[in-house]
């Protein structure tokens, strides 16, 4: 069986659209050029010319990591996202010249690895720990999914069929088979995309062997380290913890580890547990839910707080400066939050994922799109990030390209599929989990409806729903209420209805005529946040936000020394929009004070009296927007009077 599902979303929003814009504008030609080594001042790609060489077209060793091929996948996937929202027949041609190439690339037996096959052709399937053989197949077979559901071509759909295959028959729990797993999640829910389209049982079986396999004994990455003649001895102090792979995954309570990985897996698990109604395994994912959203997620939605294993930590370690808070990992947060939602209709979900959307993942893009963070820091101060080795990793201005460069067509990915996150369906219900503006088709009950939506999210808290059904029926629509908003108000066709709201979100049943239409307003208040008590790093301090927008301080606005000012936090604080500000955004303006010294031989400590304190008017921008008008401090929690 192949299906193919025509994607009937239409993004039309103005804040969104003018990403999926510059993603087909800017970014894909940027990072197609990136990956063939034509960015200048750029780390070297090597991704097309490994697979040029695997293809035996052209001389040369292998260069780069051991996963390069992904981030050519990564690439065919934005683009086939980018054909459903834009069509090109340009780009779609650069990408069916590329698929050939990979095809050309791929060994008789179907395996498909350039680090492989260029460098230790006898050594595949040896070191699944660190050399993400799987990670890579999952990549491509994500792309080979998104491209056939755009285009109806199957080419590289067939090359990753046949390589899914062949891991088919080399991992198991058959005898004779390897009972292994990566050490980097993402085949597993790459398998399960792939199911769906082929409808072949094999790939879901294979895709709940890899998860369930993880952490049992005897432990798979000893097996194969001895094989290898090593003792498996590993960098990591957590050990097992790094790939979650410490315990069976049925046991897990608690994130750890690196942070992409764990929300890659706990993105398959809710989507396994989905497909074959496992209901212990959702409570599991429930758990680890909780866990990371309640105790180990940063306010814009970051992951993932140490730079060491680009990992979670343990509850409440949350340092603003030293905060790694990976690109990819708020991604994996929102794959992971479409997945429970698939699972089942609850608004946490729903409102985590609009909060890393609007505030984690694009951070990682500058605002021409051209320039990258793999880092998400909530503080910075540039001269302590040049000179403190334990800040290495924070970088003061996005980088045009790198070296593991696995964030840039991850966010471009993204972006370019956001439609795919405002509606999931269940029975007769269509469910709206984001505001954001679109012209869609979706099947809910026994036929198809269509939807309009527009939305002036995130600046306003307006909402319009025009909906026309095939034919005159009954059916139900539930809408997200926001945990930011303290009201709203919900009319159809003008008039107030009977509404009933379970678990975050307001159900509204009736027999839908073709032109009805949806109301809905949100009040959009500018909110004084504070962090639980336990999160040190932000004793005594506060954030802003507005609406599902984070906003920070930054030293172009407020000056430096940020860390010398308090908002008067019980006082008005003002919004208004900036037309001509980081490419039009809400502006936070309020009255703070300064802590200054009036002593004059520079004691580096004080007594109180010489301090003194100047009234200052402090003005906040949207968090994403930060580190687009040059180098500069920054900061989201600031203390309070």
């Amino acid at each position: 069986m192949l299906e193919q599902r025509t994607r009937h979303i239409h993004v039309t929003d103005d804040f969104w659209g003018r990403y999926i814009d510059i993603v087909k504008e800017k970014v894909i030609p940027y990072q197609w050029a990136a990956l063939h080594d034509g960015i200048e001042g750029a780390a070297p790609s090597h991704a097309i010319e490994n697979l040029k060489i695997a293809a035996g077209e052209a001389e040369g060793e292998f260069h780069g990591f051991v996963f390069q091929d992904s981030d050519v996948a990564k690439w065919i996937e934005a683009a086939a996202y980018t054909l459903a929202e834009r069509p090109d027949p340009e780009l779609e041609q650069r990408c069916d010249e590329l698929i050939a190439l990979i095809s050309r690339a791929q060994q008789p037996d179907g395996y498909l690895n350039t680090h492989y096959t260029i460098k230790a052709p006898t050594k595949r399937w040896t070191n699944l720990r660190d050399n993400h053989e799987l990670y890579v197949a999952g990549h491509l077979i994500e792309a080979a999914v998104a491209y056939y559901e755009t285009t109806g071509k199957q080419a590289l759909l067939d090359v990753v069929c046949k390589f899914a295959d062949l891991i088919d028959q080399v991992f198991g729990p058959e005898p004779g088979k390897l009972r292994g797993y990566d050490g980097h999640q993402e085949i597993e829910l790459a398998l399960l995309k792939l199911y769906r389209v082929k409808g072949d049982r094999r790939y879901l079986r294979l895709a709940q062997f890899f998860i369930e396999e993880r952490g049992k004994e005897p432990h798979f990455f000893d097996d194969e380290a001895k094989k290898r003649g090593e003792d498996g001895t590993f960098w990591y102090s957590g050990r097992y913890e790094y790939s979650q792979s410490h315990l069976p995954v049925r046991q897990q309570q608690e994130a750890t580890g690196h942070a992409v990985r764990a929300v890659y897996m706990y993105t398959a698990m809710a989507d396994l547990a989905n497909e074959t109604d496992d209901e212990q395994l959702a409570k599991v994912c429930r758990t680890l839910w909780d866990n990371v959203t309640n105790q180990q997620m940063y306010i814009t939605g970051g992951i993932g707080s140490a730079e060491f294993g680009e990992a979670f930590t343990f509850a409440y370690d949350l340092p603003n400066d030293l905060a790694y808070t990976e690109t990819c990992a708020s991604i994996g947060l929102v794959f992971w939050a479409k997945n429970m939602l698939e699972l089942e209709a609850d608004s946490r979900y729903g409102d985590v994922m609009e909060r890393a959307l609007y505030n984690g993942t694009i951070s990682g893009i500058q605002l021409d799109g051209t320039k990258f963070f793999y880092v998400n820091p909530l503080e910075v101060w540039p001269q302590a990030a040049k000179h403190r080795h334990d800040l290495k990793h924070v970088k003061t201005e996005r980088q045009p390209w790198f070296g593991c460069a696995c964030c840039p067509p991850n966010i471009a990915r993204l972006l370019a599929s956001i439609g795919q996150y405002i509606y999931t369906t269940k029975n007769q219900t269509g469910f709206i989990h984001l505001y954001i503006g679109n012209e869609s088709t979706l099947t809910i009950g026994s036929g198809e409806v269509g939807l309009k939506m527009k939305s002036s999210f995130p600046w306003k808290g307006e909402v319009g729903l025009e909906v026309n059904p095939d034919t005159s029926r009954p059916f139900t629509l539930a809408f997200r209420i926001p945990s930011w908003a303290n009201d709203y108000q919900l009319t159809v066709n003008g008039h107030f209805v009977d509404v009933e709201v379970r678990n975050g979100y307001a159900y509204v049943e009736r027999t839908w005529q073709k032109g009805d239409h949806i109301s809905i307003q949100f009040p959009l208040e500018t909110k004084v946040i504070y962090a639980h008590p336990e999160v040190r790093a932000n004793a005594g301090k506060i954030a802003l936000q507005r609406g599902p927008i984070v906003f920070c301080a930054e030293e172009a606005d407020n000056g430096s020394n940020l860390q010398s000012v308090a908002i008067r936090c019980q006082e008005n604080i003002d919004a208004s929009f900036a037309n001509d500000r980081l490419n039009g955004v809400i502006v936070l303006e309020g009255k703070g004070v300064r802590t200054v010294t009036a002593n004059a031989n520079g004691s580096l400590y004080l007594a109180k009296e010489a301090l003194q304190t100047e009234e200052v008017t402090l003005q906040f921008i949207p968090y994403y927007a930060w580190a687009n008008r040059g180098e500069g401090e920054m900061a989201v929690w600031l203390r309070h009077r």
